[in-house]
């Protein structure tokens, strides 16, 4: 061996034994346990065989959870084994509330959300993105104290704050980078101006990065670990689903399709690449081919249509399902790469360009397949989105309990579910009771919720763990 003086003693050294972190490692199988639970009602001896931990191993876990009011007892049932029943348990959906936000074009929404993403309250108003951010924050914080106090629900409860933008965004840090449909927002960092404006934690993405996870946690293809997500509306973006997990590229820029070039010599888009799929398929395209369509022609449509109007003509007016047919065939064509590239099991769109329905369904299919190699067309299923105006907030809440039902979420979670409780009668006296860890999480908690507020330049802009978190005392409810 050499001496550990000479540059290259590492590759004769013997190896040394790697640390067992028993908590990690306990972190890790709470987390597991969370998310069966999250899917559905077990009993201990169920998570202990699904999860090859002993029975003991999993009552102390429980014994954990139950003190801080994340999961309950339920009834009981009869065991396949001599008789014995065992007692259900269930996760406590209102132990934390999440505050999900849909940011669109001309929309802003805010839903406030239980851990099984099931909205409490909500509120949604025309918004114009190129009002800008400052006054895009001052809608959402009203909104946000206008659904806590539909709802009842303390400014403590929420544990975090979900939101999708459409248009690229840097994960890492919440910036938006360049976005082609939100004109004086380049650079703007969502993520840190809405801990400053709502102090609360905050994870931000691209509104079609929420849309797949929202379609693989909630819809049709529900369990597909590869999947894209084509929302289409003002813009048209992606959401890819490789493996189980999103890919979002080195800066969370992937999944742009909208300025794929199908035509190298054809119109300028927003993105100024010429032949972009924008420049053909995008919602406000559409209604001037639709103007051009009309003219000599019999047509149920207004002299100036509107995007409603064809949506709503689609199946009956033919110019309306011109229209859609020629739109379809172009979103077919740019999908055709995505289906060679990635060869997904499942392609959903969504947007406001869904609504047209099957006509405009039918030519992306045609048009898709038919550029399509047979082993990436074969078994492929391309659909609509069956979760409607919702997958925004979903996709938003899909994201949160990534996060949360996590080691890295988990303190925080903790701490925000073992406030609540210890208001709660008899609860109390458990949570003085709990492990270690468990106290842990609530001296935690009680520094992140009511400690001493940080000034906007000392907070994290990361995802949130410690410093992302911490901030003054959430805003009060603003009522109607």
């Amino acid at each position: 061996m050499l001496p550990e003086s000479d540059p290259l003693h590492h590759l004769t050294a013997p190896e040394r034994p790697a640390t067992l972190d028993l908590a990690a490692i306990r972190a890790r199988h709470t987390a597991l346990l969370l998310r069966r639970l999250w899917e559905g009602d077990r009993a201990r001896v169920d998570l202990a065989q699904e999860l090859g931990l002993s029975r003991s191993a999993i009552s102390s876990i429980v014994s954990e959870l139950l003190a801080v009011g994340l999961v309950q007892e339920l009834g009981t049932r009869s065991g396949s084994r001599s008789g014995r029943r065992a007692t259900m348990l269930t996760l406590n959906a209102r132990a934390a509330a999440l505050l999900a936000v849909d940011l669109g074009a001309s929309h802003a929404r805010v839903d406030l959300l239980d851990l099984r993403c099931r909205t409490l309250a909500t509120r949604t108003v025309p918004h114009d993105i190129l009002s800008g951010p400052a006054a895009t924050y001052g809608l959402l914080a009203r909104l946000c104290g206008l659904v806590l106090a539909e709802a009842g629900v303390a400014g403590s409860e929420v544990a975090l704050v979900g939101v999708g933008v459409p248009g690229p965004v840097d994960y890492a840090t919440g910036r938006v980078v360049q976005p082609p449909n939100m004109p004086g927002w380049d650079g703007e960092n969502v993520g840190e101006a809405l801990r400053t404006a709502l102090g609360y934690g905050v994870l931000v993405d691209n509104d079609a990065n929420l849309g797949a996870l929202a379609e693989a946690r909630f819809g049709a293809h529900r369990g597909a670990s590869d999947l894209i997500y084509v929302k289409a509306a003002t813009g048209i973006g992606a959401g890819i689903l490789l493996g189980g997990r999103l890919h979002r590229g080195m800066r969370g820029g992937a999944g742009e399709i909208g300025h794929i070039s199908i035509n190298e010599r054809g119109p300028v888009g927003r993105s100024g690449n010429p032949g972009s799929l924008e420049s053909y398929a995008a919602a406000q395209v559409l209604t001037v081919l639709a103007t051009e369509l009309r003219v000599g022609r019999e047509s149920a449509l207004p002299a100036v249509p509107t995007l409603a109007d064809l949506t709503r003509l689609s199946a009956s007016d033919a110019v309306a399902r011109e229209v859609w047919q020629t739109a379809g065939h172009h979103v077919g064509v740019a999908i055709s790469t995505v289906l060679n590239l990635f060869n997904p099991s499942a392609v959903v769109i969504g947007g406001r360009l869904a609504l047209a329905g099957e006509v405009f369904l039918d030519a992306v299919r045609g048009s898709a397949l038919a550029r399509t190699l047979r082993i990436n067309a074969g078994d492929v299923r391309l659909s609509l989105t069956t979760l409607g105006e919702n997958v925004g907030v979903l996709g938003a809440g899909a994201m949160l309990l990534g996060h949360l039902l996590t080691p890295a979420g988990l303190p925080h979670l903790y701490a925000v579910s073992a406030l609540r409780a210890s208001v709660q009668p008899g609860l109390a006296a458990k949570i003085g009771a709990a492990a270690p860890v468990l106290a842990a999480s609530v001296a935690l908690g009680t520094l992140l919720v009511a400690g001493p507020a940080t000034s906007p330049a000392s907070r994290s802009t990361g995802p949130p763990g410690t410093g992302a978190l911490a901030g003054p005392a959430p805003p009060p409810a603003v009522s109607s």
